[in-house]
């Protein structure tokens, strides 16, 4: 009887509080996210006026001096390095190749940090020890590596485009700084396409997106090279020029000290230069600066590309620039080279830059009047020539070499058969005299056919002690 009555009443007070309790509301309906507004703006952070493209750790050394006075006047620069630089030595450790690279590369940021960069990337090119661009090219993987690099010019948006001068001319010659360039070169002329990578700048669709970049097409205004050529004659005059005496006003030093500074980070590469500079004072510091062999205190010379805004090839690279990027144009097909008959051209290298000024609208940089390059004395050397059958008719072409003393052809030359279309690539070897020279000699290759003389393929030389590898 007593639980019925609990019972009861628990039952009545259960009734009650749900007659006092608001029936509850319906579910909401789930709304999807709020669609934006307006479109997402780039990141400003990555904004720069100035790019340094380049190929290795320590490559910003030439220009150092130039972007501290780009800093100083607030200008961003940004810089892309093609490679890690793994395949040197190193004077610090037993680090080699990849390890070799993650070093130099903590090394290069230091560095930056220092000059007051903070914006740079590492691409995934090899090092590639040699002195041709089209090695370099083929073991970076030419096509991914520019995609990578108008990526880069899409990302930061520069006015100005700085890098190395794609050419060959005696003196260092890296195939990897060349192709830098080339690279470049080819990245201001397409980052502005909207038909060139269009992944890059079709628009996210979802959150989580790995493909779709959201990216803009975008136009440099200008483009300027440097050059490592020992004959400095060749570049003189044709862009702008840098003193690096004028002292820095947010340093307080000049500005090819602010450069020497930056480059002490590279110790892996120049331990035992580093230590001596280390162990001067600031006076000796400055005779060492004007010495011919240092030349720290030179000014920066320049080199004019090309420019899509009125401007002078001498004028400040900044001359001329507008506040907008410029339209979109695309480079007209250059016409093709012309052939008639039998003929004779160098090949490899010498022979893409021909075509490669020719399609980029660069026919104006300063080259060699004749080919030329260094090697190593005692070593081979490989002429790289063409033979072209553009008649109606199959020929036979003989092959005669006029060379220095102390050279030797390496095999005798056969002769060629050559039907109608035929080109024919064929590498030339000599042997190199043992001892270097300071002296600049001249090799020359003859075609002849059916006792006539079809062309004449020359290249000028110099005989080096060491250096990097044809």
């Amino acid at each position: 009887m007593i639980i019925r009555r609990v019972l009861a009443l628990s039952l009545a007070l259960c009734l009650k509080a749900a007659a006092q309790t608001e029936a509850p509301h319906p579910p909401e309906a789930s709304h999807p996210p709020e669609v934006p507004r307006t479109a997402p703006k780039a990141d400003d952070r990555m904004k720069a006026d100035v790019l340094l493209i380049v190929a290795h750790p320590d490559d910003e050394t030439g220009v150092s001096a130039y972007l501290a006075q780009l800093l100083d006047q607030g200008k961003r620069v940004a810089a892309v390095y093609l490679t890690h630089g793994e395949a040197g030595h190193n004077n610090m450790g037993r680090e080699r190749a990849n390890s070799l690279g993650a070093v130099r590369e903590m090394e290069l940021r230091h560095a930056m940090t220092q000059l007051g960069i903070q914006n740079v990337w590492f691409l995934e090119g090899k090092d590639t020890p040699s002195q041709d661009v089209l090695q370099s090219l083929g073991n970076w993987g030419h096509g991914a590596n520019l995609e990578d690099v108008v990526r880069m010019v899409r990302l930061t948006r520069p006015e100005i485009i700085l890098t190395w001068l794609p050419g060959i001319f005696i003196g260092e010659n890296h195939g990897d700084h060349q192709a830098s360039g080339v690279l470049a070169v080819e990245a201001f002329d397409s980052a502005g396409d909207p038909a060139v990578f269009p992944s890059q700048l079709a628009q996210p669709r979802k959150i989580n997106e790995t493909l779709l970049e959201g990216l803009q097409p975008w136009q440099p205004q200008k483009i300027y090279f440097f050059s490592d050529a020992s004959d400095d004659k060749l570049i003189k005059g044709k862009g702008p020029q840098y003193p690096t005496t004028a002292i820095s006003p947010s340093r307080h030093t000049p500005y090819w000290r602010v450069s020497m500074d930056i480059f002490r980070f590279h110790l892996t590469q120049y331990r035992t230069y580093i230590e001596k500079l280390q162990s001067l004072n600031d006076e000796q510091l400055e005779k060492l600066a004007g010495a011919d062999q240092d030349s720290w205190s030179t000014p920066v010379e320049l080199i004019f590309g090309k420019s899509l805004v009125q401007s002078t090839p001498t004028a400040d690279v900044f001359d001329g620039i507008q506040p907008q990027a410029p339209p979109f144009d695309r480079l007209p097909s250059p016409n093709p080279k012309e052939h008639k008959g039998l003929s004779i051209e160098i090949g490899g290298p010498w022979n893409f830059y021909e075509d490669f000024w020719a399609a980029h609208d660069l026919t104006d940089l300063p080259k060699p009047e004749i080919p030329e390059i260094a090697v190593a004395a005692g070593t081979i050397l490989q002429l790289p020539v063409i033979l072209r059958d553009d008649d109606k008719e199959a020929a036979e072409v003989t092959l005669t070499t006029k060379l220095p003393d102390g050279w030797t052809l390496k095999n005798p030359l056969p002769h060629y058969k050559l039907s109608p279309g035929d080109i024919l690539p064929i590498e030339v070897e000599f042997t190199t005299p043992p001892k270097k020279t300071d002296q600049i000699s001249e090799l020359s290759c003859r075609a002849e056919a059916a006792g006539r003389e079809i062309g004449t393929v020359k290249l000028r030389v110099k005989l080096v002690g060491g250096g990097l590898p044809q």
